[in-house]
């Protein structure tokens, strides 16, 4: 076995169906008293039955967050936090409301209580974005680290199946770099490998039936998994081009994410052969690229670009603003590379 390091960041989790009723007692465990409730305006009901769990300890529910955290949005909402007095924020939803709950955790002491109710794996993870003039800048601070998450399977069961695929592929893909990472070490790919395993496996459970409690709980199991892996190595050329797609063309995040992962794994194929074997694997695939895109495909996942918003004419410059800056993946990514990457993704081509 190779030499490595390693200093895990992983916040409290309560995991469990049912899970939701000990939210006043994590309230208790961190100190805190007056809650700001964070969502999106689709998930405000579920922000209401919060409010209505924890009583008196609700400061407010603010139900304005939507994807990539726009800079705006984030200053008003650390203005209301600061307004109702709020000492602590619960965000219960996906990827955009934990964001969200971060921005204001970035520039305040205020701990993060996260109610997943996706497979996003934002909750885990240390790492930030807000989107400023079209252009979604991340970072990576301990602060924004939720204290407790709490995952509760019912919480997913009316979660739409097309949401649930590409929300769980999303979490795929954290674990898939992770285990060609330049900081991979022995404990994080055993976590993406199960986490991966979990999410192969509980996906066509929740197709088969949507509120299939056995396949949710594989699923949000996996997700918490992938989102450890997310949080604590580094990412590649997938998750620069996602945020690229994401925050300067507005493509939703979790499709983007489903699109584009069969054709980075084509891409680092050759200079990561032993990761995409043990992905392969986990397929029961010979190629970790096409066994990923058949997988997508047999959940009827998106497969093309240009199926949800993307412009042809745009490819070149996404290219451009992806490999502008440095970032470590196993195989150089060149523009004219990459933009040939883009170009199958757009068209949905088998890798």
């Amino acid at each position: 076995m190779n030499s490595f390091s390693f200093s895990g960041q992983i916040p409290r989790v309560i995991f469990g169906p049912g899970s939701l009723q000990y939210l006043s007692r994590e309230i208790d465990l961190i100190g805190a008293q007056r809650a700001l409730i964070l969502c999106t305006p689709g998930q405000r009901a579920g922000a209401e039955l919060v409010a209505d769990l924890i009583g008196v300890r609700c400061a407010g529910i603010f139900d304005r967050a939507v994807m990539h955290v726009p800079l705006d949005i984030a200053g008003e909402v650390r203005d209301v936090a600061l307004q109702v007095n709020a000492d602590c924020v619960i965000a219960i939803g996906g990827g955009s409301t934990t964001g969200l709950g971060k921005a204001i955790a970035l520039v305040s002491t205020l701990p993060i209580l996260a109610i997943p109710t996706t497979y996003a794996g934002s909750e885990m993870t240390p790492i930030y974005g807000i989107t400023d003039n079209g252009v979604k800048k991340t970072g990576r601070d301990v602060r924004v680290l939720p204290k407790t998450v709490i995952y509760d399977p019912e919480l997913t069961v009316d979660l739409p199946a097309s949401l649930s695929i590409t929300s769980g592929i999303n979490a795929i893909a954290h674990a898939a770099e992770c285990m060609y990472a330049q900081d991979a070490n022995p404990i994080m790919s055993f976590f993406a490998e199960e986490g991966m395993r979990a999410l192969v496996r509980g996906l066509p459970k929740i197709v088969s039936q949507l509120k299939c409690l056995e396949g949710r709980s594989d699923c949000l199991y996996g997700a918490w998994l992938c989102g450890v892996v997310l949080g604590n190595v580094g990412m590649g050329l997938h998750h620069k081009l996602c945020h690229t797609l994401g925050g300067s063309f507005r493509l939703p995040h979790a499709e983007t994410h489903t699109i584009i992962l069969p054709h980075v794994l084509a891409y680092n194929r050759d200079a990561a052969p032993d990761a995409m074997h043990r992905i392969s694997i986990i397929l029961g695939a010979p190629d970790a690229a096409q066994g990923m895109f058949d997988f997508a495909q047999s959940l009827a996942a998106p497969t093309a670009l240009k199926d949800i918003g993307m412009q042809e004419s745009d490819l070149d410059l996404c290219a451009k603003i992806a490999t502008q800056d440095a970032y470590p993946n196993p195989r150089s990514m060149g523009t004219k590379e990459v933009r040939a990457l883009l170009e199958n993704a757009y068209w949905g081509n088998r890798p």
